[in-house]
């Protein structure tokens, strides 16, 4: 549509900006069940003008109203009350949450037209693979996979709704401090149920430093030192997490995990039903974000591809939503990128051609790392790559089902295979911190995995026929890609094994420099 090309080429920068600046006008309302829309919008409408609304269903029916005014809403929280303290005793914090309930529900008729919720959630995987079996190619399937699971408009308000909620908290210590989203919620590959990952800036401040050049005087604040920034990163999330806590109307099961890596506080929005994950000011973070919006943007080629990727290999137990030994998704979202990029001619750029093409406003130097890369989509030249979904799904499989992970690396800079600095079965350049592997989590076991189910998914988009199975009613394409395979054929399993011993007899071969591989493979029995 027009519209989504025009949000299209925004610069990440500029959506984000615009999104939070939307959030801030925007109230959350919890509706009686009998709601009358055309009352209910008209009420709201005496305190300014609504930008848009939508309705969802979350424990009950919530409303979500965007006004065009900020102050419409202080018109509206002049004549809002406090709850009854009849059994409870309450927290007077007055937040953007409200509840309304009808004064007379006798008298009220119910809604000539009923309400139409926006779905928050996406659909089953048997429900999916039904609808993809009437598409009628391979894309249109990973196209209707996408839709069904992409976020929608509504989600994503909601999304900088929570974060401008958890704001109100933090703006009571620190004014102009700004929550933002990173993350799956906002670089165009988050999927419908997704948490939300949100950290908490204060960096807007260096906006004024220009300012501070007049004058006869060198001026600062006086400022609480510390002997490191993760102490004040931790002193800073454990009083916020203590205030959602306590306070925060609808913040339940909120966790403080202080001494991670990267310190952050877990917490679950009830209102807005996302469970969320707040941290202090990540800026390689936000550049992954920001790096991931624009491939996404480029193509839409590539959504429709990582979005199948990740669904087959959720359903195939190659993620897990548990942190472990796993592939994550964001490691799997890099590799088909590196697969994008690795087409003649190729897809994406890579990140070294991305900051080639930045000018002086996209440099960025990030703790010692060049994290620069150009920020507007119309200086990066369309591909010239017509290859269709059908052809890319089948090769990306073939691709990484025969790729030598023993040796090699995956180096989203340069575009190319690189020799690995170290062991780690599976080693994925960080794309900005570039001594680090972000896919060194993974052990063999897990990988042979992949490789093995990379081989059996190739194996059966070459060889189904399409035809007869679309005949007889059975899974084709994409849709028979995401049946566990050991449920279907239990033959098939022993094909997947005999791909993993070669690889194991390949690596024998490789040790002991065999010019007769026959021999060795009568030995071993394969």
């Amino acid at each position: 549509t027009d519209a989504e090309v025009n949000t299209r080429k925004k610069t990440f920068t500029e959506v984000q900006t615009e999104r939070l600046e939307q959030a801030e006008r925007t109230i959350l309302i919890k509706c009686p069940p009998k709601i009358n829309e055309k009352k209910l919008l008209q009420y709201l409408s005496s305190h300014g003008k609504i930008n848009s609304h939508f309705f969802f269903e979350n424990r009950g029916i919530h409303a979500l109203i965007e006004f065009s005014e900020k102050n419409s809403i202080a018109s509206l929280q002049d004549v809002i009350g406090i709850p009854s303290a009849t059994e409870h005793h309450v927290v007077p914090f007055k937040s953007r949450l409200f509840t309304f309930t009808l004064k007379n529900p006798v008298g009220q008729a119910a809604a000539e037209t009923p309400i139409h919720f926006a779905p928050q959630s996406h659909i089953p995987v048997k429900d999916l693979i039904q609808k993809l079996c009437s598409a009628d190619s391979i894309s249109s399937q990973m196209y209707s996979l996408l839709n069904e699971y992409q976020l929608t408009e509504e989600n994503i308000k909601l999304r900088f709704l929570a974060c401008s909620l958890v704001r109100d908290f933090a703006r009571a210590y620190f004014p102009d401090s700004v929550v933002k989203p990173f993350g799956s919620s906002v670089n165009t590959f988050g999927k419908l149920g997704c948490d939300v990952d949100m950290f908490l800036d204060f960096h807007e401040t260096r906006k004024h430093t220009t300012k501070m050049k007049k004058g006869p005087f060198e001026m600062e604040y006086q400022m609480k030192r510390l002997p490191s920034e993760r102490l004040a990163t931790q002193k800073i999330l454990s009083v916020i997490g203590d205030c959602l806590d306590h306070f925060g109307p609808g913040c339940v099961s909120v966790q403080k995990i202080l001494n991670a890596r990267c310190p952050l506080v877990k917490f679950s929005h009830q209102p807005t039903g996302f469970q969320c994950d707040l941290s202090v000011s990540n800026s390689i973070a936000i550049k992954s974000s920001e790096l991931l919006y624009i491939y996404g943007c480029l193509d839409s080629r590539v959504r429709a591809l990582v979005f199948s990727i990740r669904c087959w290999a959720r359903v195939h137990g190659l993620t897990n939503s548990v942190p472990g030994a796993w592939i994550t998704n964001f490691s799997l979202t890099m590799m088909v990128m590196f697969f994008l990029q690795k087409r003649s001619p190729p897809i994406i750029p890579t990140l070294d051609r991305l900051r080639e093409l930045a000018d002086e406003e996209d440099k960025h130097v990030i703790g010692g790392y060049d994290c620069s890369f150009v920020s507007d989509l119309s200086k990066i030249n369309p591909t010239k790559n017509k290859e269709t979904l059908d052809v890319l799904l089948c090769d990306f499989f073939e691709y990484f089902g025969n790729f030598d992970f023993r040796k090699n690396s995956i180096n989203l800079r340069k575009g190319k295979e690189v020799n690995k600095p170290e062991s780690s079965p599976l080693y994925i350049w960080n794309p900005f911190e570039q001594d680090l592997n972000i896919s060194k989590n993974v052990n063999q076991p897990q990988l042979e995995k992949f490789v093995a189910l990379a081989r059996e998914s190739a194996w059966i988009l070459q060889k189904e026929d399409k035809t007869q199975r679309m005949i007889n009613k059975e899974p084709w394409g994409l849709a028979a890609l995401l049946i566990p395979f050991g449920k279907s054929n239990p033959d098939k399993i022993k094909n997947r094994v005999k791909g993993i011993g070669s690889e194991t007899i390949k690596s024998l071969l490789d040790s002991l420099k065999l010019s007769n591989m026959n021999s060795l493979q009568k030995a071993v029995g394969k």
